[in-house]
C-alpha cells in the first residue's frame, strides 16, 4: 500500500472540512489548482459549493460576485444509473469558465461545460446549463439570455428614478418623518453633483475605481436633496 497518497488524501479531506464555510476557502481552492482572478466577492461560504474534483476545469475571472447559495459543477454522478443498467462506467466532466465582471444572484447553479463571458448578470435562482455570451443578462431554469447588458443598463437607469422616489415616500409613510440623506447611500447620484461629497454618504466607497469618471460626468436629474424629496411628494 502506498502510504503517501493515502495520507495526502487524508490531509486534504481534513483540511477541506476545516476551511469550508470560512474565509480560507478561496485559498484552499487556489491551493487545489482552481484558477481564481482578483477581487472576487464571496457570499456566505457555508452555502457555496465549488466542485474541485477536477480543479484544472475551473476558471473564475476578476471582479466576480459569487453570491450565497452558489454551486459550480464540473462533473455529475449520473453514470451510476448507466453502470447499474449497462454494466459500464461512462465518465462525465466539462470545463467551467466564468469571465470578468460577472454578477450572480443568490442560489445560482452553473453546470459542467459552461462558459460565461465578461460583463454578465445571472439572475436569482438560475441554473446555467449552456454558455452565456459576454455582455448579457440571463435568468431562469435553465438560464436564458433576456437582454444585453446595455439594454439592461438603460432600463435600470429609467426604473431607478421612480424606485428612489417610492423609497423616500415609504420612509415618510412608515416612520412618519422626512427621510435623512444618509438613508440614500445608493440613490445619491440622482440629487448630488459629481464633484459634491457628503460625510454622511459613502460616495467614494460605492463608486470605487469609477469615482474619477463619476466626479467629472455625473449630472443629477434633481436639483439637490430637497428637490428630490419635493418630487417624492414630501
Amino acid at each position: 500500500m502506498n502510504k503517501i497518497p493515502f495520507f495526502l488524501r487524508l490531509f486534504n479531506a481534513v483540511y477541506f472540512r476545516l476551511v469550508r464555510g470560512t474565509q480560507f476557502f478561496p485559498k484552499f481552492l487556489s491551493y487545489k489548482g482552481v484558477k481564481l482572478g482578483e477581487r472576487i466577492w464571496w457570499g456566505d461560504f457555508k452555502t457555496i459549493s465549488i466542485d474541485f474534483s477536477r480543479p484544472s476545469l475551473v476558471e473564475i475571472g476578476s471582479d466576480v460576485r459569487i453570491n450565497t447559495g452558489f454551486t459550480l459543477m464540473t462533473h455529475d454522478a449520473s453514470n451510476m444509473v448507466l453502470r447499474k443498467l449497462f454494466n459500464d462506467f461512462v465518465c462525465s466532466s466539462g470545463k467551467v469558465k466564468i469571465g470578468n465582471n460577472v454578477y450572480f444572484g443568490r442560489w445560482c447553479t452553473v453546470l459542467k461545460g459552461v462558459e460565461i463571458g465578461d460583463n454578465c448578470i445571472i439572475g436569482y435562482g438560475s441554473i446555467v446549463t449552456k454558455s452565456i455570451p459576454a455582455n448579457s443578462v440571463a435568468i431562469g431554469r435553465p438560464a436564458k439570455v433576456i437582454c444585453t447588458i446595455e439594454e439592461y443598463y438603460k432600463k435600470r437607469k429609467e426604473q431607478s428614478v421612480q424606485e428612489a422616489l417610492d423609497y423616500a415616500a415609504s420612509i415618510q409613510e412608515r416612520f412618519n418623518r422626512k427621510p435623512h440623506i444618509y438613508e440614500f447611500y445608493e440613490e445619491f447620484p440622482l440629487f448630488m453633483q459629481g464633484d459634491e461629497l457628503d460625510d454622511r454618504l459613502p460616495i467614494k466607497e460605492q463608486l470605487k475605481e469609477s469615482y474619477p469618471y463619476y466626479k467629472e460626468h455625473n449630472k443629477p436629474i434633481f436639483n439637490g436633496f430637497d428637490d428630490f424629496l419635493m418630487k417624492a411628494g414630501l
